[in-house]
């Protein structure tokens, strides 16, 4: 799912380094004096795929920098994991889809170009089946797959190459303003400015992406009617508002056509037969329910109600051994997880619940004792190997983390905050040389190869370096040194071709 060109980098790193030549000029993706190839797709003239890739990039992390994104290892992996089911059924099935839960109460969801999809909490809390999260997620990637941003910027770039620059400064100064609606907003808001009316072009775009992501969600085992069932959600939660609202300022125009025709796209696939939700989905909306609710609300009351059932659910017991921890008492949250645990060991999220309440409750051993069956259980899942890092750490046991992390950063794709707690574990196991390294990569994750450069070159002075680690920070280093006067020719070259040469 995330393969791109093979390279001495990680792919991640090669997508974060591309992304730092995208902010170097005021949208230095769009060439006057483009020689990219035409090989019938309009999309292509005006962007490559690395051009996206970059683009989004760049935004993903102005929203990571803005905390817009939930970096919470649990729910990224959910979320990666429903999308991964429907990026294999796309055309280029091993092309890098990137998909993350957004800090916004609203329902909403968006695609950014290269391949990356945010989707609010708020849309996962008032879903009511995964097959409604998947068809979101369906649509969005077929967004991607169909290019869609890409043919925006063309269109428009038939009046001026200028306006599609707009469109996409606009996508940017959307991610700085403050969240995804902001971003589709502002490419429709450039669009309107650059043509009097864009509506039909988007709408067509809307349905276009029902189609396809249709086609995806059905064959990634979900239930298809799951897209026009959450369309609906939408209309009835937002239908009033469309009177009021420009419809090419809407970032999904909700329709009785379009919800007619989504459930009679569905019935074509015919009846699915019974499609049971993951255990992940129901636990996944408690754990979000709780970590975002505001800091003065005690969910503890929410789920002493749902639990006066005569079955309670998994998920709200679940849920409210959360609310448990956040309120600070993890004793009473390990007494609830500790039965669940037995009952359910294949579910991956109970034992790290529980392994996290055991050491807050200062039953250490005990909870190291938990991380370690469930890591025999399930090795190399992120979200259960970084909390045993964590809780290796307060016990100590820092070498051991430290170990851990590397392992699983060698193995799978990181995000900034692995780097960063990677770091942090390789300075407490007193490894000066490797937590300036990877302080280093933490700072391409965040897009400052200045600062990066500067990580390296004091681990390179590092006293005690194995030879294997003197090696490895200088080709880092000098990877980073050839971007860097890369960057610079190719902004010269562009400052040339705007002054004529």
């Amino acid at each position: 799912m995330r393969s791109r060109a093979q390279n001495s980098l990680h792919p991640w790193a090669l997508g974060l380094l591309g992304a730092f030549f995208a902010t170097a000029g005021s949208v230095a993706v769009v060439h006057a004096d483009s020689d990219l190839p035409d090989i019938g797709n309009p999309a292509g003239v005006i962007l490559s795929k690395d051009d996206e890739f970059q683009i989004g990039m760049m935004i993903v992390r102005q929203l990571r920098d803005q905390n817009q994104v939930v970096e919470d290892p649990e729910s990224t992996e959910y979320i990666e994991s429903v999308g991964g089911r429907l990026a294999a059924q796309t055309p280029d099935g091993n092309k890098h889809f990137d998909y993350f839960v957004v800090d916004d109460s609203a329902i909403n969801a968006f695609a950014l170009p290269g391949g990356f999809i945010g989707i609010n909490y708020g849309t996962i809390l008032v879903s009511q089946n995964e097959s409604q999260i998947a068809g979101v997620l369906a649509h969005e990637t077929a967004h991607i797959v169909q290019r869609h941003i890409a043919r925006a910027v063309r269109a428009q770039s038939r009046q001026s190459l200028a306006t599609a620059a707009a469109i996409l400064a606009s996508v940017l100064i959307g991610a700085a303003g403050g969240g995804s609606q902001a971003v589709e907003g502002g490419i429709a808001a450039a669009e309107g400015l650059a043509a009097q009316a864009q509506i039909n072009f988007t709408r067509d775009e809307e349905f276009e992406a029902d189609r396809v992501g249709m086609g995806f969600l059905h064959n990634a085992g979900f239930d298809p009617r799951g897209m026009p069932d959450f369309f609906e959600t939408l209309s009835r939660r937002y239908g009033y508002e469309e009177g009021l609202i420009p419809k090419i300022l809407m970032d999904h125009p909700v329709t009785s056509e379009r919800i007619a025709e989504g459930r009679a796209r569905a019935a074509q696939y015919g009846r699915p037969g019974k499609i049971q939700d993951s255990t992940s989905y129901a636990l996944i909306r408690e754990r979000l329910r709780v970590i975002t609710a505001p800091h003065d609300t005690d969910m503890r009351a929410y789920y002493a109600k749902r639990l006066e059932m005569r079955n309670p659910a998994l998920s709200d017991q679940y849920g409210e051994a959360i609310a448990m921890m956040q309120r600070g008492h993890p004793t009473e949250a390990a007494e609830i997880l500790e039965p669940l645990v037995q009952q359910h060991e294949g579910v991956i999220l109970l034992h790290i619940a529980l392994g996290q309440a055991q050491v807050a409750a200062g039953q250490t051993q005990d909870g190291l004792a938990t991380f370690a069956h469930a890591e025999g259980l399930f090795p190399r899942n992120t979200p259960l190997t970084v909390r045993y890092a964590e809780a290796l750490m307060k016990a100590g046991q820092n070498k051991q983390a430290h170990d851990l992390l590397l392992d699983l950063f060698n193995n799978v794709e990181p995000t900034p905050s692995q780097i960063r707690l990677t770091a942090l574990a390789a300075s407490a196991a007193n490894d000066p040389g490797d937590a300036y390294f990877y302080m280093g990569e933490y700072q391409i994750s965040r897009g400052n190869l200045v600062l990066a450069s500067h990580q390296l070159e004091l681990a390179l002075q590092t006293p005690n370096l194995t030879t294997v680690q003197r090696e490895r920070y200088k080709a880092r280093l000098q990877e980073i040194r050839d971007f860097l006067v890369l960057q610079r020719r190719q902004q010269h070259e562009r400052e040339s071709a705007e002054n004529g040469g």
